[in-house]
């Protein structure tokens, strides 16, 4: 089926290139500028050190975010040869978008109010919350049993910083990443630690994590990811919110998660997940 949908894809692909000959506008200047036609590459930004969402393996690519982005390609008319994945680190990806150094960005961005006056979202394709990886014997349920603990996260992180000022009997240890507030939870440092639910199954889930520790499964916050795009791309959001209600509905988004969750003891919150995309502006 994906090779039918790809081969369809191609004829699109070569009317899409001719069309580009003769000028176009709105969101198809940016599918065109994609390099979807020609043989060309998409630029998708992701994260390159989150396991289980982005992940760079050494020039390969994997994680739920990496899955949802080849999906989605796809159903462009992309094939999985033709995407040149770019690190978009948190702080540099409204500049990625407007500096036109990206197409679109799969990389745990959170759609808000405040990022959509300078850019676009499609989706979104999965609703976090925050949360808690605490080792598999903790009788931690939450943040109400968090007093006098040693909670870890990144270094200026909104998310710790929110259970700080909420409890302030908790103690905060800041780290680089959230691979160091493991490897400092598992040698007894610190009793748990506190990002997006699903940031914390895939750090759960690597292989030298197995069976060492659990997602709490008691989110407080909801954090919608979307697909970044450039200001004014109405049309091809239209398209990515179709091919992420296509993979939901397949049942390729489920099997995403499942994948790159495995070995997490973790369970998504079937209230909010999966979600419908919102409509375009």
């Amino acid at each position: 089926m994906q090779k039918t949908r790809y081969a369809a894809a191609a004829v699109a692909a070569v009317a899409a290139l001719t069309l580009s000959a003769c000028g176009g506008g709105g969101g198809d200047s940016s599918a065109e500028a994609s390099g979807e036609a020609g043989g060309e590459t998409l630029r998708v930004g992701i994260k390159f050190d989150q396991p289980g969402l982005g992940y760079d393996e050494g020039g390969s690519y994997s994680g739920f975010d990496v899955d949802v982005a080849k999906y989605v390609a796809g159903e462009l008319g992309v094939s999985e040869d033709n995407i040149e994945f770019v690190e978009a680190p948190s702080a540099n990806r409204e500049n990625l978008l407007s500096n036109n150094q990206v197409d679109m960005i799969f990389a745990t961005y959170s759609i808000t109010d405040t990022r959509k006056e300078t850019v676009d979202f499609a989706g979104p394709y999965f609703v976090a919350g925050q949360d808690l990886l605490v080792p598999t014997d903790s009788d931690i349920t939450g943040p109400e049993d968090l007093e006098g603990k040693n909670l870890c996260s990144v270094t200026g992180s909104t998310s710790a910083q929110k259970i700080k000022d909420q409890y302030p009997g908790v103690q905060l240890v800041e780290q680089p990443g959230y691979a160091e507030c493991v490897t400092a939870m598992g040698g007894g440092q610190i009793d748990a630690v506190t990002t997006d639910d699903i940031i914390l199954a895939g750090l759960a889930a690597q292989e030298a994590n197995a069976g060492k520790f659990k997602v709490v499964g008691n989110t407080f916050s909801e954090e919608n990811y979307g697909v970044g795009l450039p200001k004014g791309s109405t049309d091809r959001c239209e398209e990515i919110n179709e091919a992420i209600t296509k993979m939901i509905d397949e049942g390729a988004w489920e099997d995403a998660i499942t994948n790159n969750t495995e070995g997490a003891d973790y369970e998504y919150n079937a209230d909010l997940n999966p979600p419908t995309p919102a409509p375009c502006a």
